[in-house]
């Protein structure tokens, strides 16, 4: 709601394998494709002239970089970016660290298509909890929407295909990474420390490193991988402090 109050329009999407998205199988689920749809979805609600504020996350963090570096190379169709803010994503494979079960998923080969057919709400709700804060786990009514999310149309059966982002990001580690380096788009990050997939201080310490011209801002010490949920006030506040300094 904070975000409606502030943009003239917000466009809130589900990628493709994601929410309520369509999930073929067997599919080849792709950064560069989730990119190019976004473009086509821009084009499709007219706002292809418009200059657009990405925000982002986790797996939308990449689709960012892959949407940045083709804007900044003027490509065909690429849409207008005006600001990027990113958050908890692993924008840096070699800070970035899958939970097991994603690592069984993403390189599984013969057994992944057995294990997403075995995935049950207890086992998905552990797994998912043990990246969100202390304090700020979801409830169990929260939990059930997630699972309803990801079953909808035999979601839990693609997890394994779509997990093979996390190779991409290793494989295209100079693109993706080259275009946060050498944009001239305002960059910020909203980090929830707590994150073990993205853990503190070795994340941070690159992006700084790295990315020294991107602002940052770091919410409070409990909050972990999924700051937009955990601490909704305190992500909306960070991001429009960002969007207010330029």
């Amino acid at each position: 709601e904070g975000l409606t109050q502030r943009f003239h329009r917000v466009v809130a999407l589900d990628f493709m394998g994601f929410g309520f998205s369509d999930k073929p199988r067997p599919h080849h689920y792709s950064i560069f494709e989730q990119a190019s749809i976004v473009e086509g979805l821009v084009r499709h609600l007219g706002l292809h002239h418009q200059r657009i504020n990405l925000l982002s996350h986790d797996y939308g963090d990449t689709v960012a970089q892959e949407l940045l570096h083709r804007y900044e190379h003027n490509k065909t169709g690429s849409i207008l970016i005006n600001s990027l803010c990113l958050s908890n994503g692993g924008i840096f494979p070699e800070t970035h660290y899958p939970r097991f079960i994603q690592k069984i998923l993403k390189d599984g080969g013969l057994l992944s298509p057995i294990i997403t057919r075995l995935m049950n709400f207890f086992f998905f709700s552990r797994g998912l909890g043990s990246v969100f804060g202390p304090y700020t786990q979801p409830s169990q009514a929260e939990y059930w929407d997630m699972w309803t999310a990801v079953r909808t149309n035999d979601g839990n059966l693609v997890v394994d295909s779509i997990l093979q982002y996390i190779n991409q990001r290793k494989k295209h580690r100079d693109r993706w990474v080259g275009a946060l380096m050498s944009t001239s788009v305002p960059l910020h990050l909203i980090y929830g420390p707590l994150d073990p997939v993205n853990p503190h201080p070795e994340f941070l310490q690159l992006y700084k490193k790295v990315l020294p011209m991107s602002t940052v801002s770091v919410l409070d010490d409990h909050i972990s991988h999924y700051p937009q949920l955990e601490d909704p006030t305190g992500f909306l506040n960070a991001y429009l402090n960002f969007i207010n300094s330029f």
